[in-house]
């Protein structure tokens, strides 16, 4: 089971954004199919975009909730682009269980689902509130709690990849992203999305 105890800090509102080198931010310890192509990842969007974002998030991270529905939007709007959402559960063990419990939908094939419930409220979340939302969202917490033991070491590892790679990059919390070969820790504005978007299209 994933147990990260070294939480991180809480991740500021301003946007740090760097465009990496070619090569530069890959080369070190992570290659463009271990962040773009991880098989066990969620991806939203098209999923045969030509530009991905990958962002980082955590279901207790309050600027994540304010965030997602911008990047959804840009994603929807655009028609062209793969959202690959990584868990990165920085703020604690409610944060651990609410990421295995929605990759746990995912086996069930309601990722959306259960994602979109627990990033619609904005407030911190207890474990009594993950298993409330999704019961609310229709979801049977008996078949989600079986697929989470049935999966439990893909998770793990899932989780474990995407802590590695978030670190890889020094990103400071969440949410962060990539998005071609440029990576941004805090939140985007819509037009910053475009931007990044745009940027990766003309590299």
């Amino acid at each position: 089971m994933f147990i990260r105890r070294q939480f991180l800090s809480i991740a500021a509102g301003g946007v740090v954004a760097a465009v990496l080198a070619p090569r530069l931010g890959f080369a070190q310890q992570l290659t463009e199919d271990e962040v773009f192509r991880d098989p066990d990842a969620p991806v939203l969007g098209n999923p045969k975009g030509d530009v991905t974002i990958v962002e980082f998030f955590d279901y207790q991270c309050p600027y994540c909730k304010k965030s997602h529905p911008d990047v959804e939007s840009v994603v929807t709007e655009d028609g062209n682009v793969r959202l690959i959402m990584k868990d990165w559960p920085v703020f604690g063990d409610v944060s651990v269980f609410a990421s295995q419990a929605v990759l746990g939908a995912n086996e069930l094939g309601a990722y959306r689902q259960a994602m979109e419930a627990l990033m619609a409220t904005p407030a911190s979340l207890s474990q009594d509130d993950v298993k409330r939302l999704l019961t609310s969202a229709g979801l049977d917490l008996s078949k989600v709690a079986e697929a989470v033991r049935r999966n439990e070491k893909k998770i793990s590892n899932l989780l474990t990849r995407n802590y590695n790679q978030a670190t890889a990059f020094n990103f400071a919390g969440t949410p962060s992203f990539v998005i071609g070969r440029a990576t941004s820790s805090g939140m985007l504005s819509k037009d910053g999305i475009r931007d990044l978007i745009k940027q990766a299209r003309a590299a």
